[in-house]
């Protein structure tokens, strides 16, 4: 289904305002709690983070090889074999994110100038088939948030672990 130009907005919105929501939820972490996992194959808010800049830097490729190629295949990757590659606990934060703003921000400034027709462009992801450019903003839009959500939730249980 096709977005009107008003849902698109409110998403290219989301989306913008992503890295100052994924930053708010990383500054209530203990610096005790960063490295903290909620359970053996459930991530840090330090690796929340190092994986969100990889994701960028994913998206960041995808919306443009959408936007740009004819008949686009985007590649999947394997998230946590990512996290695990790359040692994420060992990758320092800062870096990571100044990734996710810098990207974030470069791409921003494209989707926002994109005509009503490069909207309905579309490619195959390999994992997911049929993709298109507001498939794309749909997931983007909503990806810092949920990661967000999802360092919160961290420090919660990391506050409830410690009470008993």
């Amino acid at each position: 289904m096709t977005l009107s130009r008003s849902e698109r907005e409110q998403l290219i919105a989301q989306y913008a305002a992503g890295p100052a929501r994924l930053k708010t939820a990383l500054a209530k972490v203990p610096k005790d709690a960063m490295m903290w996992r909620p359970a053996p194959r459930e991530w840090s808010a330090h690796e929340i983070v190092c994986h969100c800049a990889d994701s960028e830097t994913n998206a960041y490729a995808r919306i443009r090889y959408l936007l740009a190629e004819k008949d686009p295949v985007l590649q999947g990757y394997d998230q946590d074999q990512w996290a695990r590659s790359f040692d994420y606990h060992s990758h320092p934060l800062e870096p990571a994110l100044a990734v996710v703003e810098a990207v974030r921000a470069n791409t921003l400034a494209l989707i926002g100038r994109l005509p009503e027709t490069a909207w309905t462009r579309e490619g195959r992801h390999t994992e997911s088939g049929r993709y298109t450019a507001e498939d794309w903003l749909k997931i983007y839009a909503d990806h810092l948030e949920g990661h967000a959500r999802q360092i919160e939730k961290n420090v919660e249980l990391w506050q409830a672990a410690r009470r008993r």
